[in-house]
């Protein structure tokens, strides 16, 4: 028999999973039942959507404009190196 009831760290993996993919009849119902009674997971939830939202709204707002933006090759270099430097300290 599966467990219900997920903890906020299976939730936050699932909340976010949920955005790629259909998750099981299992996960969602774990997921329904936690967001009923955990506050700071249904605020997580509200967050992640508002912030996927608010991208999708901007790349079609860029798709749709005539601005193009171009970085110079050193930008774009300081950029990727300083991107490396932070995922490596993040490990």
């Amino acid at each position: 028999m599966k467990h219900w009831m997920f903890n906020c760290k299976k939730m936050t993996y699932l909340v976010s999973e949920s955005l790629d993919r259909k998750l099981s009849l299992h996960q969602r119902m774990g997921m329904r039942i936690h967001l009923m009674m955990c506050k700071f997971c249904s605020r997580y939830q509200e967050q992640l959507l508002f912030l996927c939202k608010t991208a999708r709204l901007y790349s079609e707002s860029i798709e749709n404009s005539d601005l193009s933006i171009q970085l110079s090759s050193e930008v774009g270099k300081r950029i990727k190196e300083s991107m490396v430097r932070f995922l490596e300290k993040h490990k």
